[in-house]
């Protein structure tokens, strides 16, 4: 089932000014929502039935019914696994307690980022991985850190992956690769001028792109072939940075496993042919 309510909250930034108006109504009152007909709602938002069924078009549903099907959905499946939202970390905070709050931080990203991954995008990205020539990753910053995962865990499987922590080197990768590779571009804000950069000479080569960034409309979105959208979930001492960053290497841990299952006996001979035996580890 889509998730209203995190789509929303991520489209929120990207939205028009009349759609702000219907997100910020939904999110605000999300029950009172799933009681409305489609024309109760545009006149306490002042806005047009057309207007909201644009904005859910635009948010992946079929229209007004798809979208309060799926919220009423969700809300019930909050009810049920959620008894109450965790509060911010506060200074009189025991390190217990940070130690529950950090957790269940992480663990509502990945749920919210469970419900938003389209598994249609995701299985085509699969694909496309089992079938290129070269793998070539790319991130900056905190981006860079999941990056190396990814180029760890692929080559574990005898699938070669560049990624270069020089942007310079990168942009090369990007200006020589052929319509016979893959980019994976990781970047939460789907902004970062040097990732652009990278997927506009990915594009002149026809090589094929696949993104992981935050929920909407970006010009890394746009440039991009396939999307897996992932969903942080922020508190005071965690910038987007950190809290999305959970989410993005469980991305990488799915694409991972499931290219993986594309060749799943070789698979498990190559893991074990690549296990690096520590001393004392029998």
């Amino acid at each position: 089932m889509k998730s209203a309510i995190v789509r929303l909250r991520e489209y929120y930034n990207h939205a028009s000014a009349t759609e702000k108006d219907i997100v910020k109504y939904i999110l605000e009152h999300p029950r009172e929502t799933t009681e409305m007909t489609i024309y109760k709602l545009a006149e306490e938002t002042f806005s047009s039935p057309a207007s909201i069924i644009r904005m859910c078009k635009k948010n992946g549903f079929s229209g007004f019914k798809d979208f309060t099907k799926a919220l009423i959905y969700e809300l019930a499946m909050r009810d049920h696994n959620q008894s109450e939202e965790k509060s911010e970390i506060t200074k009189s905070d025991s390190i217990w307690d940070i130690i529950e709050k950090v957790t269940y931080k992480n663990i509502i990203s990945l749920e919210d980022t469970k419900n938003i991954i389209d598994v249609e995008v995701l299985s085509k990205s699969i694909e496309l991985l089992s079938q290129c020539d070269n793998i070539c990753i790319f991130g900056i910053g905190s981006s860079l850190i999941v990056a190396k995962d990814a180029q760890q865990k692929f080559m574990r499987l005898n699938r070669y992956c560049t990624v270069s922590e020089d942007w310079h080197l990168q942009l090369l990768t990007a200006r020589n690769m052929s319509s016979r590779d893959v980019g994976i571009i990781i970047s939460y804000s789907g902004q970062t001028s040097e990732m652009i950069e990278c997927a506009k000479a990915m594009k002149e080569n026809d090589a094929k792109i696949i993104s992981i960034t935050q929920y909407g409309i970006s010009p890394i979105v746009d440039l991009c072939d396939y999307n897996i959208f992932v969903a942080a979930n922020e508190s005071t001492f965690r910038s987007g940075a950190m809290s999305s960053r959970i989410s993005q290497l469980n991305v990488i841990d799915i694409l991972y496993t499931g290219y993986a299952n594309t060749q799943y006996e070789q698979s498990l001979e190559l893991i074990k042919k690549t296990h690096i035996r520590k001393e004392g580890n029998q």
